[in-house]
């Protein structure tokens, strides 16, 4: 398994430091990063990844919501292959109406990013599980109106939080999830509670063997109250290190 690090994580440090932010997260045993809203940082992150021999095979973008072409090509200049988006609010998944138009728009995304050799894909939070369609998840009918080449990174935390098994829920989903958000933690609302990987209350490894198609676990926190670079660097030798 190749593990990556979603860079929402090193949000502050990338702040103040990009390139000496890279060279850590190289230093600590990381080969890949997923970006988010990477158009503006584009020039900047593709000299750190060069020079730390950092890849990025998915990155996180507003699809719906922002110049797909501009995401795209800034995308290319990256190596970015996936472009997933990251978040549509949890409005927009209470009834079958609102889910199809996000699907739709998804669908027509994918169409234009296939012209530049982009695959697209989406990224949950709670809410997707928590709301029902039609006697499933809205994460589940909206994933029935996906045109084939999409793909799903499920975050398997955000999974937990809105009632779902994640495991048993990859395992519905399927081929289709080709990425997962790896974190851990006590099931709670609340960021700061996060913790490396193995620290909490997800069944890790029952996620991983669930996800039958997985190309890439990706390692995030959305917050942390230690130290994040001891945090990620936790989360990535107890993913290194295997089943106990």
């Amino acid at each position: 398994m190749t593990y990556s690090l979603q860079l929402y994580t090193v949000r502050r440090p990338l702040e103040e430091d990009l390139p000496g932010t890279i060279a850590r997260i190289a230093e600590i045993g990381f080969t890949q990063v997923e970006p988010y809203n990477f158009v503006a940082t584009a020039d900047a992150l593709a000299e750190a990844f060069a020079a730390h021999g950092i890849s990025a095979p998915s990155g996180h973008a507003p699809l719906l919501a922002e110049d797909q072409d501009e995401i795209f090509a800034a995308a290319k200049k990256l190596g970015i292959t996936t472009v997933i988006d990251p978040f549509i609010p949890a409005e927009r998944w209470q009834d079958a109406t609102n889910i199809e138009k996000t699907a739709a728009g998804l669908n027509a995304a994918a169409r234009k990013g296939a012209g530049y050799g982009i695959r697209v894909g989406y990224h949950n939070h709670a809410w997707e599980l928590e709301s029902k369609i039609n006697g499933t998840t809205a994460l589940e009918y909206f994933e029935s109106l996906l045109d084939p080449e999409l793909v799903l990174e499920v975050d398997t935390y955000w999974a937990a939080v809105g009632g779902q098994d994640p495991a048993a829920l990859l395992r519905r989903l399927g081929d289709r999830v080709k990425f997962i958000h790896i974190k851990d933690g006590p099931l709670t609302t609340e960021n700061l509670d996060q913790l490396p990987a193995g620290q909490g209350r997800v069944a890790i490894w029952d996620v991983l063997d669930a996800a039958s198609s997985l190309e890439t676990g990706v390692v995030e926190f959305d917050d942390y109250a230690g130290d994040i670079f001891e945090g990620i660097a936790e989360s990535l030798a107890y993913l290194n290190n295997g089943k106990a």
